[in-house]
């Protein structure tokens, strides 16, 4: 009988349709906060693992084979031995998963900048009506420039979304090279980052980097938060060379008291949320149910995590 350890919080309607749709299984249930010295021996016991658990237990694991991530990223495992780890525990991740969403924010976040909405509700809680003032500081998005960097299934999405605004897109992914990049950003009124963390995308909107946009462009990041220079971004938001920024994603998370980004009022923040579903539990276990038949029939699992790669 195949033991299954689960470290995500479910509510009862959630386990009963788990433990329902597993058959002969021992699903060993564990909250997130219960303490490591409980949980590690059902974990270590288990062939299977549905959430994301501690990077230092996967290497002390002997029956464990495959481990079904909650995440998209994994950047607390790469540090781990992994040619040697790799031949016995496959991962994988929610690679695409949540592009719907992610894709939505973003375009939800650009508009409310571009429309002046975020102006708008503080604007309201001032009771302060400006009124034709305000219009000249607007913006649309129709025909607008657009640079994304990232070929994942969030831009992808994105793509679709800006069919509507008749927009000039230029993408950059595996493969982009500095000098055609700041030649994009030379002219985009719009620059979105979807990148995950790796070694070529660490630091790679630095305050060189950006002193190559068109003065007022706006930007986004909803990749990872190692990709920006905090600080040059900052700078550029309050001088207004940056127009304005949507984060889903920054160095620090949670992001710091004191960090200058929560006194930038041209600079929205959504709180690694951009993901985020009513039903993305549910909709996380169809897909763990998806791949663990995948996994009883020897078939090739979907979303394997490379590694050697960084994705």
């Amino acid at each position: 009988m195949t033991d299954i350890f689960c470290n995500l919080a479910l509510t009862e309607k959630q386990v009963l349709r788990l433990k329902g749709e597993l058959g002969e299984t021992r699903l060993h249930l564990m909250p997130v906060d219960l303490p490591e010295a409980s949980a590690r021996p059902y974990f270590e016991k288990s062939e299977i693992v549905f959430g994301n658990p501690p990077s230092s237990w996967l290497q002390s694991a002997p029956l464990l084979r495959w481990t079904q991530l909650e995440s998209v990223g994994f950047g607390e495992y790469l540090s781990l031995d992994w040619l040697t780890l790799g031949q016995r525990v496959t991962v994988t991740n929610l690679s695409g998963f949540f592009a719907d969403p992610v894709a939505e924010s973003i375009l939800a976040g650009v508009l409310t900048l571009y429309r002046g909405i975020d102006h708008l509700v503080h604007l309201k809680q001032d009771r302060n009506w400006q009124g034709d003032a305000l219009r000249p500081q607007l913006r649309t998005l129709r025909g607008a420039s657009v640079v994304l960097f990232g070929q994942g299934a969030i831009n992808t999405r994105f793509i679709e979304l800006l069919a509507p605004f008749g927009c000039h897109i230029e993408r950059f992914g595996r493969g982009w090279t500095p000098d055609k990049l700041d030649e994009a950003l030379s002219h985009a009124d719009l620059v979105v980052s979807t990148v995950p963390d790796t070694l070529d995308t660490r630091g790679v909107f630095d305050q060189t980097r950006f002193s190559k946009f068109k003065h007022g462009a706006m930007f986004a990041n909803f990749g990872r938060g190692s990709a920006v220079d905090d600080d040059a971004l900052a700078r550029g938001l309050a001088s207004g060379a940056i127009g304005g920024a949507v984060l889903d994603v920054t160095r620090d998370e949670p992001l710091p008291i004191e960090h200058h980004f929560w006194q930038l009022p041209n600079l929205i923040l959504t709180q690694h949320s951009g993901g985020g579903t009513y039903n993305e539990i549910d909709q996380k276990i169809d897909w763990f149910l998806d791949n663990l038949a995948r996994y009883r029939r020897g078939e090739r699992l979907h979303a394997i995590v490379d590694f050697s790669r960084g994705y």
